[in-house]
């Protein structure tokens, strides 16, 4: 019989890779968005519906269908604006909870975040005590310790993944490797901050086993799992690196100001997930950049 997964922001990024990853699943898979799939990540065989998660009527569209799945990879974009970070970030996530707490769903993924953290000693541990300074994480933290007490009541199958900065092929061309990328292929300057900072790098084929496992595992209920690659890379090392393949890289460092809470190293710790899913990432920095990169190239040279 097939397993039937609901996948909020299926359109996205992580939630296109997810999506495709279940159909080689024989999975159904149903995706929920504010808006329709750009056209490089539409994927045939899956139902996509427009609709908005903050608004507690917009779920009844949902009363046709049974999920033994639900994936919550939703939010907002922006992060200054408060009243959108909790609304999708933490009211969305209420509203969701409100909805399928009757639907004996098997396993609810919550998609997390490092920032859930705040300032703290590195690696980042479950362990660890959260106080978040930003807004983000603050909600984030919310919504993570509401679905974790619903679980402790045993009446919601939530798991907490915080994830770290997943990239590959077809990640959105606002973020930082593919804006380095794009700027070496295209040879242009890229305008950057000191590139000081290091950050952890998980590529995204690593990600989506995680999520596969996570929903397979019994033993991922009510647990928050750290998820990336468990060691930070300086980003200038990465710049350098990207320019060596591209045979081009022209930077104008400390452009982009670093932000006041700005955290200069951050990674986590990964020993919990590597025993409580039988899960680790396999590939390393160095061979994902290569993946990504000629991903871009491609879509460079078809455009």
């Amino acid at each position: 019989m097939k397993k039937n997964i609901l996948i909020i922001g299926g359109s996205g990024f992580i939630g296109y890779h997810l999506a495709k990853s279940c159909l080689k699943l024989k999975w159904n898979v149903t995706s929920i968005s504010l808006h329709k799939p750009k056209k490089n990540r539409k994927l045939k065989g899956v139902n996509y519906l427009i609709l908005d998660i903050s608004k507690k009527k917009a779920l009844f569209k949902l009363k046709n269908y049974k999920f033994e799945y639900v994936v919550n990879l939703g939010g907002y974009v922006n992060h200054v604006n408060e009243l959108e970070v909790k609304k999708y970030h933490f009211l969305a996530v209420k509203n969701l909870y409100e909805y399928f707490k009757l639907k004996k769903i098997k396993k609810f993924i919550q998609v997390g975040s490092s920032a859930e953290y705040g300032k703290s000693i590195m690696p980042q541990k479950e362990t660890f005590k959260c106080r978040p300074i930003g807004i983000y994480g603050k909600y984030k933290l919310k919504a993570s310790n509401f679905l974790l007490q619903k679980r402790r009541k045993k009446i919601f199958p939530s798991t907490i993944l915080r994830l770290y900065q997943v990239y590959g092929p077809n990640q959105d061309q606002n973020r930082f490797l593919p804006i380095l990328i794009k700027a070496c292929l295209n040879k242009k300057i890229f305008y950057s901050s000191s590139g000081i900072q290091k950050r952890d790098f998980l590529y995204i084929s690593d990600a989506i086993d995680a999520f596969i496992k996570t929903l397979l595992n019994k033993n991922s209920d009510g647990q928050i799992l750290n998820i990336g690659y468990g060691k930070s890379i300086q980003l200038k090392k990465i710049m350098y690196h990207v320019g060596k393949i591209t045979n081009f890289f022209e930077p104008s460092f400390g452009k982009v100001k670093l932000r006041k809470d700005e955290a200069l190293d951050i990674y986590p710790e990964i020993n919990k997930a590597k025993k409580t899913i039988k899960w680790q990432p396999k590939i390393n920095w160095q061979e994902g950049i290569l993946r990504t990169i000629k991903y871009f190239k491609l879509k460079n040279a078809n455009k």
